[in-house]
């Protein structure tokens, strides 16, 4: 067998250990990392991972993974966790695509950083197995932590591996893996982190939302990296940026035939509108408003326009509710400004997601 392995690569520290262990035998390796579609930020993700394998000594391959993984998630064989998280279906996904790459590269095997009994549904012993059979790995597999526990892989077999110098880690203590990262002169390396954005409840329910109304798509899975989420009526569906960061996000992702609108000049928030009618602009914009800097008893003057209209693009013959105000109108121009009362706080809550 080559002496070459990919290893998938999460960025912790489960998965740094588990390559220095699979390094220090003398094996090339190929680090593989998947970016999701629930990503914040890909390029910045792309570029953390690349960093972490030059550091490593490791040469990267990082991919996105899209509508297959939205796929999956939709209908997970083996179902979610405690929210929408499709661990093993997910672990399954991403250890197809790297017995691909291994073929492709012609590396003799697969490693993971996972750790017997660490997470509850997808690393006790039926889920490994489950996980290694459906990825097509059974025997190819190696979990350099925990490989005294499990039964011998094929590159041990062989004598690729040496299975005297893996490890017999279990349970979901970090220690083992703070002692062993000080024994292997490890001295960076991440703490813990929030874990898949998929096991939190707020965000879950942003996807379930989605998925409710047929929306799980990869542009408006990318939108659930920022602001408030609030679902109007049916597909009207509005999304309210939180600082400025978030506000040009929002402006950089609206579609031709999306809303946005501001509060400007009051200190307020961008907001994108998604679908729906003309009728769900007011009610944005009084959602736009009742989170800006603006008094509670004011009316606020909200701009919008459509994201795509040029001029003369007619958005000024468009109508909203009668309960706001017209006070500008560019004729033959983008955007039209009305002055709205702000929401009241428990009306937000009828509509936040």
């Amino acid at each position: 067998m080559e002496r070459k392995a990919v290893g998938l690569m999460s960025g912790g520290l489960d998965s740094i250990l588990a390559v220095s262990l699979v390094k220090r035998q003398g094996i090339e390796v190929t680090g593989l990392h998947l970016i999701t579609p629930f990503s914040a930020s890909p390029e910045k993700e792309r570029s953390a991972m690349s960093s972490l394998a030059a550091e490593l000594g490791i040469r990267p391959r990082v991919e996105e993974t899209g509508v297959e993984y939205l796929a999956m998630l939709e209908r997970p064989a083996h179902g979610y966790g405690k929210n929408v998280n499709p661990c093993i279906d997910c672990h399954v996904l991403m250890l197809r695509r790297a017995r691909e790459v291994m073929e492709e590269e012609g590396a003799s095997f697969v490693f993971t950083g996972e750790v017997l009994g660490e997470r509850p549904m997808s690393q006790h012993r039926k889920a490994l197995g489950i996980v290694e059979a459906e990825s097509g790995l059974r025997g190819f597999l190696l979990r350099p932590l925990s490989a005294l526990l499990l039964p011998v892989t094929r590159p041990e077999e062989e004598g690729v591996v040496e299975r005297a110098r893996l490890y017999g880690i279990s349970g979901r203590s970090r220690k083992p893996q703070m002692r062993l990262a000080e024994e292997l002169g490890i001295t960076r390396y991440p703490g813990p982190a929030g874990g898949c954005l998929l096991t939190d409840p707020v965000y879950s329910r942003k996807v379930r939302d989605l998925m409710r109304h047929g929306e799980l798509t990869l542009e408006n899975a990318a939108l659930l990296a920022a602001g408030r989420h609030f679902r109007l009526a049916g597909s009207a569906k509005l999304v309210v940026g939180r600082n400025q960061e978030e506000n040009l996000f929002l402006e950089g992702r609206a579609r031709p035939t999306d809303v946005v609108l501001s509060t400007f000049p009051v200190p307020g928030p961008v907001a994108l509108l998604r679908g729906g009618d003309n009728g769900c602009v007011e009610l944005s914009a009084r959602i736009c408003a009742a989170h800006s800097d603006a008094r509670r008893d004011a009316e606020v003057p909200v701009t919008w326009r459509r994201s795509g209209a040029g001029a003369g693009g007619g958005v000024t013959t468009e109508t909203v509710g009668e309960g706001a105000r017209p006070v500008e109108e560019e004729t033959g121009a983008v955007k039209r400004t009305v002055r709205v009362a702000p929401l009241e706080p428990e009306e937000l809550e009828r509509y936040r997601i």
